[in-house]
């Protein structure tokens, strides 16, 4: 469905028709730097294939806008220039990233943006826009640096949030109490919250260097600087998500070998425990024989001395364990 139409003229709104046709007529009867833009979200494939028709649009493009689930791309048509984002969301009570896709489609005099998934990145940037007409001039460049920037610095927010809760996680994973409490666990599940976000952001990188350097088609000289602070920002997110991966990784092999000590400790502690009760059961199992040989059963000191001879090596034990942090 068509969320928005709108035409524009040297950096601001012109009054046009409510309708696709009437609103690329105003654009272009204003004269050169007339251009529409066309927000659409989740269009079914005929929705897409009447717009694309207006549009003169090529069949593939249109297929993988409605089709969506696309790596970050750019694919120079004959007429128009298409450009495929993933978008992201971060929601730290469920510690969870959830991901969408913008497809832009650039041409001459029009702009057209199809959005697929729940959450709303380019919500405000109209009007956003709208007010710096000294940057809207440029035409659809101008919106798909605005694009491109949105998306970007959504980003930077969802790594912002995940860099956040993995400090959380790094010193809860240490704190001593929770040593062996399903902590792989969490660590993976963050794990697969930092993949998620570096499959939409380094598949970007290198389209976006593209843009930023010029030569693409239908991309204004007067953008190209804003388009490559939009590549240098979308760089140290992924230099940033390089970083939180590589430290998970590192959280992870710290855990393991946490749990390897705290089972080394534990079997320390059983093995001096059952070494310290071994001895009275062995003295015990001797006297349990019954021979008659034994001189000390007939001494009225021999059940007293005995014990004393236990509880002795006992604590014997006991303080050469705990010497050794056995206990």
């Amino acid at each position: 469905m068509i969320v928005h139409c709108a035409s524009y003229h040297d950096g601001h709104r012109i009054e046009a028709p409510d309708d696709l046709a009437g609103a690329l007529a105003a654009a272009r009867a204003a004269g050169p730097g007339g251009f529409v833009w066309i927000g659409l979200f989740e269009p079914t494939a005929e929705e897409l294939d009447r717009v694309g028709k207006e549009f003169a649009l090529h069949p593939l493009a249109v297929e993988d806008a409605v089709s969506a689930h696309q790596r970050p791309k750019i694919e120079p048509y004959q007429g128009s220039l298409f450009v495929a984002l993933k978008t992201l969301g971060y929601h730290p009570g469920a510690h969870a990233v959830t991901i969408g896709e913008v497809m832009v489609f650039l041409g001459a005099d029009f702009v057209m943006t199809v959005r697929h998934g729940a959450d709303a990145p380019l919500s405000g940037l109209r009007a956003r826009l709208e007010k710096q007409p000294e940057l809207l001039r440029y035409g659809p460049s101008s919106v798909l640096h605005s694009v491109c920037d949105t998306i970007v610095d959504g980003y930077m927010d969802v790594a912002t949030g995940l860099q956040t809760d993995l400090d959380e996680l790094e010193a809860d994973v240490f704190a001593p109490s929770r040593v062996g409490r399903d902590t792989a666990g969490r660590i993976y599940g963050y794990k697969r919250q930092v993949m998620t976000v570096r499959r939409a952001t380094g598949p970007l990188l290198e389209p976006t260097l593209r843009l930023a350097r010029g030569g693409e088609p239908y991309i204004r000289p007067e953008t190209l600087p804003y388009l490559r602070d939009v590549a240098d920002h979308l760089a140290r997110v992924t230099d940033q998500v390089d970083g939180m991966d590589r430290l998970l990784s590192d959280i992870l092999n710290a855990n393991l070998a946490q749990v390897s000590v705290q089972q080394n400790n534990d079997m320390r502690k059983i093995s001096a425990w059952a070494a310290l009760a071994a001895v009275p059961t062995m003295i015990a199992g001797v006297y349990g024989m019954n021979f008659e040989d034994m001189p000390e059963l007939h001494q009225p000191w021999g059940y007293p001395a005995v014990l004393s001879l236990m509880v002795a090596v006992c604590i014997v034990l006991h303080r050469v364990f705990k010497r050794h942090d056995w206990l």
